[in-house]
């Protein structure tokens, strides 16, 4: 099993071409553009439109992912793969599609088209992940994303609970901005105490990754094992320097100015969703800009206005002034605080 590295990680958008078929090509050229800048791939999330992908889809770009890392001689690289479903039937065959077509970890997010019955009962989100867990062939991911689920927003003990009920739960993914979520997710997993009664099935600890790039370096100090973000499609190296600096005390005053920076770039990124970032990558690389209907393609008049922000500008002008960096990785979490002020 590949381990699961600490540091960036870019969820890869999906290339379509005018009939909205996959273009393939592009999506492997874009695979080794951002694994070569030193992040991790995530295939068929959100920003990847996995809602707008079938089941033989999804299995066929993962297979590309990884042909394009071995391509590039980055056999080492996991690959991270959405399988959330409607249904716990669903999901559990997305994970074995995952692992048959050469992912590493599968990432789950909770179904919202049944949400408001799902919190009525949080014991029914907490079986839906332990079931899955259970049944995976891959270690789990919880994805926590109230915007795109429903508005359903796990909170730390519901999450803990998740992870005490299943040994192959290894990660949660906080699209939720709650630096006191992560804190407190991490105070207690990260004790010897717990990973004594609840040791995971993998070998990599446990990691709590931010949903957004733009708390990273205030994150870090709580437990934060990196973030999984759109901005690192368009400014990979940038990302993965403002990762290196936060793992150094000694660079905190050049640390806070690059997450400064990125912040109000991630902010713009932000506000022009997946058409913005298709057309921002598709006047960068040639990329098709198309997603898949019913979402539309952002209009050039409205992106000429969105893309010319100052900051994107300035985090652009300087991912082109960097180098390739090596992203620093850690065998164990971040300390925290585990005192019960902490909690």
């Amino acid at each position: 099993m590949r381990p699961l590295p600490m540091g960036i990680y870019t969820p890869l958008p999906c290339f379509f071409g005018d009939n909205e078929d996959i273009d393939f090509e592009a999506f492997q050229r874009h695979v080794k553009f951002i694994a070569n800048a030193g992040t991790i791939p995530v295939v068929s999330g959100s920003m990847g439109e996995a809602i707008h992908l079938n089941r033989e889809e999804k299995k066929s770009l993962i297979q590309f992912a990884r042909i394009a890392l071995d391509e590039v001689n980055l056999q080492d690289i996991p690959i991270v793969a959405g399988a959330g479903g409607a249904s716990t039937r669903e999901s559990v065959q997305l994970c074995k599609d995952a692992a048959e077509a050469g992912a590493d970890y599968v990432m789950i997010i909770p179904p919202g088209y049944y949400a408001q019955a799902l919190l009525a009962d949080t014991t029914s989100i907490k079986k839906f992940f332990v079931d899955i867990a259970e049944a995976s062939p891959l270690p789990v991911i919880i994805y926590n994303f109230p915007a795109v689920s429903g508005g359903i927003d796990m909170d730390s003990d519901l999450i803990v609970q998740i992870i005490k009920s299943s040994a192959n739960v290894c990660g949660v993914k906080l699209t939720c901005a709650n630096v006191g979520k992560l804190t407190r997710i991490m105070a207690q997993v990260s004790s010897p105490e717990f990973q004594n009664a609840f040791p995971r099935s993998s070998t990599t600890p446990f990691r709590a990754i931010d949903g957004f790039i733009d708390f990273l370096l205030p994150s870090i100090s709580v437990g934060s094992a990196g973030a999984i973000s759109g901005l690192p499609n368009i400014a990979p190296k940038s990302c993965v320097r403002l990762w290196n600096l936060c793992q150094n005390s000694e660079s905190s005053k050049e640390a806070t100015g690059l997450q400064q920076l990125i912040a109000l770039a991630d902010g713009v990124a932000l506000k022009i969703g997946i058409a913005g970032m298709k057309k921002l990558l598709h006047r960068h690389f040639g990329y098709g800009d198309r997603p898949r209907l019913p979402l539309l393609p952002m209009d050039d008049n409205v992106a000429d206005a969105a893309l010319s922000s100052p900051h994107l500008k300035a985090l652009l002008d300087l991912e082109a002034t960097l180098g390739r960096e090596q992203a620093i990785t850690k065998s164990e979490p971040a300390k925290v605080c585990s005192a019960p002020a902490c909690l």
